[in-house]
């Protein structure tokens, strides 16, 4: 049985330099973001530095949880994401995995996994209103070689990962 990788542990003491080299060595199918617009690369860079931050594997559950975990506890908030996502570079990614998998697919993963989601989002959302210290999304370089666990526990979200 494969080892669970070390920067999805809730108190993981990689750094996260660390922990982005192994979710990007554990996920070889990702778009690379230095192929990409640099506009669109630094937001597809941000996503993957929150899955290493938030301990989140590229399962379509997690995919799903990732969104509003960045519009509730970091900079990157819906009124911001929905900016972002009037870039037409954003639906590259989209394009890519209908492409890939389907569009049945993804919309069939959506629908299985948003059951099961919804509690777990309901009860993130009560821990996290009215945050006031929000974890860097763009500009994330100064946490680099941070130890994931200062990370969690500086933004508080240690309380939300499993």
């Amino acid at each position: 049985m494969a080892q669970r990788p070390c920067y999805l542990n809730k108190d993981s003491t990689q750094t996260l330099r660390e922990g982005l080299a192994e979710y990007y060595a554990l996920n070889p199918h990702i778009t690379p973001h230095a192929t990409q617009p640099p506009e669109f690369a630094k937001i597809l860079e941000a996503h993957d530095v929150g899955h290493v931050i938030y301990g989140c594997d590229t399962s379509m559950y997690d995919e799903l949880k990732i969104l509003p975990l960045f519009w509730w506890t970091s900079e990157c908030t819906f009124q911001r994401f929905r900016q972002m996502r009037n870039t037409p570079a954003v639906d590259v990614m989209y394009d890519d995995m209908i492409r890939e998998k389907g569009a049945l697919w993804l919309y069939g993963e959506i629908i299985r996994v948003i059951p099961p989601l919804i509690p777990e989002l309901v009860a993130i959302w009560f821990q996290t209103r009215d945050r006031q210290k929000r974890l860097p999304f763009l500009d994330f370089q100064p946490l680099l070689d941070r130890s994931l666990w200062s990370i969690r526990q500086e933004f508080d979200l240690l309380p939300l990962i499993r």
